[in-house]
């Protein structure tokens, strides 16, 4: 079962973190969360999953960036959620997907007990300008039935502080790249 607004409102602060949290981005059954004003892309013109790809940190500046088609935009949530008890979901807006902004490609899916920022897949159908703050997303919950176990404190995406490039490549080869690969790339692990 999904959880309605009201839900969301009354667990606030136990199950459900939102930081910054605003009452008027709750929904009757979800809750907006705003962009970031950077973003990161991949320079790699062919992306490998065994390594750690090279990436560049844009700003969104206050009068927007225009985002081109057939490339791939990773951006982050401003706030920070955690979650437990429950499953977080996130989804675009339908207002932005219908501007044809695809803003989490295939990752909407979080675990019972993931605490950070949300890294946003975003593709463009044809150019469209994106604005720091704009409410990007929504975040929803599903209650869970069955003994629960936490996403773990050493999940390679907990806890983040920035956006999240793939780290596929420490399942893959965990041996070829470390974490002062990525330190050296601009974003902390």
């Amino acid at each position: 079962m999904i959880l309605t607004g009201d839900e969301i409102s009354r667990r606030m602060g136990n199950d459900v973190r939102i930081d910054p949290y605003d009452e008027r981005n709750l929904n009757p059954n979800s809750y907006n969360l705003s962009l970031h004003d950077e973003i990161l892309t991949y320079e790699e013109v062919v992306l490998d999953m065994r390594k750690c790809n090279r990436v560049k940190r844009l700003t969104i500046p206050r009068d927007g960036l225009t985002l081109q088609p057939n490339k791939l935009y990773l951006g982050r949530t401003i706030e920070r959620t955690e979650t437990h008890n429950l499953v977080p979901m996130i989804e675009g807006r339908s207002s932005i997907g219908r501007l044809g902004l695809f803003v989490h490609v295939t990752a909407g899916f979080g675990d019972v007990g993931f605490c950070g920022f949300w890294t946003l897949e975003m593709f463009a159908v044809q150019p469209v300008r994106i604005y720091p703050g704009v409410s990007i997303c929504q975040i929803f919950y599903h209650s869970v039935v069955g003994d629960i176990s936490e996403y773990k404190k050493s999940g390679k995406y907990q806890d983040n502080h920035d956006i999240q490039p793939s780290l596929l490549f420490r399942e893959l080869n965990p041996d070829a790249e470390n974490e002062d690969s990525q330190m050296k790339l601009g974003f902390p692990v």
